[in-house]
């Protein structure tokens, strides 16, 4: 939505400084009380946790990346990219991998963000002070900092849990790390508090800005990770009974979601990063890579191809599916001419077209992008739905129809209606239409860094990379250690307190 000013990243590296490089002394001792004066310097910190967001050390590359290489959608295409990418795919992780020693500090930078924003719109509590809007400040923050710590528990289990500004290192430099119950538990406290004090739509509707309906659509995310399906069910079917007040809706063409130049306007989109054409800021702001990560090395358009499907992700997509089409880039413009994936220079497989093919205002590989990559959209909410009321009443008419939605605007092939896929009958069986949900988020939120987290919650690592029909094949896969990451060595150095290491490593 091209609404938020990068420019607030300047005024954040006044006193934001990394919780994590506990032997280094803060930048400077600005403390909230200090730094704000009004709602407006309240919302640039807000704001600033985006742009660190939106940024190569997060979004724009390193965790992103590393969602997509860990499950079973994208593989390492060439083999020369550097080791610490490999790793990750191949499930060959050390403690040292550069991959997580940058998505960790950068995580708790996010967090310190967000905490100073929180301490800031306190400490105007008491003044002459527009204070609804210092509340919603609040709960905006409040949710982007449980945003980062429902990815940090997913990703590492026990983490340290840090809620309030640090102008002192030394204060936490013995912290250890907090069990993920706990950490789930103020995960929901954060999103209820969204929920219940978020407008229903954001700040010039820009998805880009949480609102109600995100806060609620999160929480469903957060109590379907849990396996707490009657709530899962209650959140998401909150936002499908609010859609009209919500402004959400599916975007008729599955393409436009991936084209940068008309995500703006889409109402699917529930909250989005938004990375700004051909710009960037220091510390790597709005430095987005995965389209030239995901794109065809050799084309006109230089990609990297770094991450690539297997063959057999393709192959076993049916072509009948226009999703597929949206998703491949299995053609490409080489030296002017339209050239098929049979005779890309270094890697012969199609590559992922959703980032590549449409990133707007951009460089000459598809780098510095004009997307704004969707956390959460309404098909998501739909499936979610669907899962949820499945395991708690069985396919229902209910449940059906929310993933008939989904196949209905799969068979708008560009403004052709198509008869595939077909809609869900009824007389499916409770399991069959576990599985046939879980497929249906596969294919329609390929590529979206999604899927290792579906993988995860539902313990299909053995079946996914070990069993007959695996599409990415590694009998290294060990359920009992690689659904967790490993904490980084360079934190644990620093800090004994933060051992044990997870399980495995």
């Amino acid at each position: 939505m091209k609404k938020i000013n990068y420019i607030t990243i300047v005024l954040l590296s006044l006193f934001i400084f990394s919780c994590t490089e506990l032997d280094e002394v803060p930048v400077t001792d600005i403390s909230p009380e200090g730094y704000f004066k009004d709602v407006a310097t309240v919302e640039a910190a807000v704001l600033g946790t985006y742009g660190y967001i939106a940024s190569e050390g997060y979004w724009g590359r390193k965790y992103t990346l590393t969602l997509m290489l860990r499950a079973d959608m994208t593989d390492i295409g060439e083999r020369g990219t550097p080791a610490r990418r490999q790793q990750i795919n191949d499930f060959g992780v050390d403690a040292t991998n550069g991959m997580i020693t940058a998505i960790w500090p950068r995580s708790y930078e996010i967090v310190s963000a967000a905490n100073y924003a929180i301490a800031g719109a306190e400490s105007l509590a008491s003044e002459n002070i527009d204070q609804l809007s210092l509340t919603q400040l609040i709960a905006e923050a409040r949710l982007v900092r449980a945003f980062m710590y429902f990815n940090l528990v997913r990703m590492f289990g026990d983490v340290p849990y840090i809620d309030r500004p640090i102008n002192d290192p030394i204060s936490v430099a013995d912290i250890s790390k907090t069990s993920k119950d706990v950490v789930y538990q103020s995960i929901i406290a954060d999103l209820k508090f969204a929920t219940e004090n978020l407008p229903m739509t954001p700040p010039d509707n820009s998805r880009s800005r949480p609102s109600k309906g995100t806060a609620y659509t999160m929480l469903a995310d957060v109590y379907l990770t849990l396996g707490n399906y009657q709530e899962a069910y209650n959140h998401a079917k909150w936002v499908i009974d609010n859609e009209v007040e919500l402004d959400y809706d599916l975007e008729p063409d599955y393409q436009d979601l991936f084209d940068a130049t008309k995500q703006d306007q889409t109402k699917e989109h529930i909250f989005s990063f938004d990375f700004l054409g051909s710009q960037s800021g220091s510390g790597s702001a709005n430095d987005d890579l995965t389209g030239a990560l995901t794109g065809v090395r050799g084309a006109d358009v230089q990609g990297w191809s770094v991450a690539v499907p297997s063959l057999d992700v393709y192959n076993t997509w049916d072509d009948r599916d226009y999703r597929k089409k949206v998703a491949f880039a299995d053609s490409t413009i080489i030296d002017e001419v339209l050239q098929p994936y049979t005779v890309y220079s270094t890697v012969k497989r199609p590559h992922i077209a959703k980032y590549f093919e449409k990133p707007g205002n951009s460089n000459g590989e598809a780098r510095y992008s004009d997307h704004n990559y969707a956390a959460y959209r309404y098909g998501e909410v739909l499936l979610t739905a669907a899962e949820a009321l499945n395991e708690v009443s069985g396919p229902t008419d209910e449940a059906l129809g929310y993933v008939n939605r989904i196949r209905e605007r799969a068979r708008n092939w560009a403004g052709t209606t198509v008869d595939f896929p077909a809609d869900v009958q009824t007389g499916i069986s409770k399991d069959e239409f576990r599985n046939l949900v879980l497929e249906e988020r596969r294919l329609e939120l390929s590529f979206e860094f999604k899927r290792w987290f579906d993988i995860q919650r539902r313990d299909l690592g053995e079946e996914a990379f070990t069993g007959t029909n695996s599409l990415e094949p590694h009998s290294n896969f060990d359920s009992s250690r690689d659904y967790l990451l490993p904490i980084p060595q360079d934190e644990l150095d620093r800090n004994p307190n933060l051992l044990p290491q997870n399980s495995g490593y």
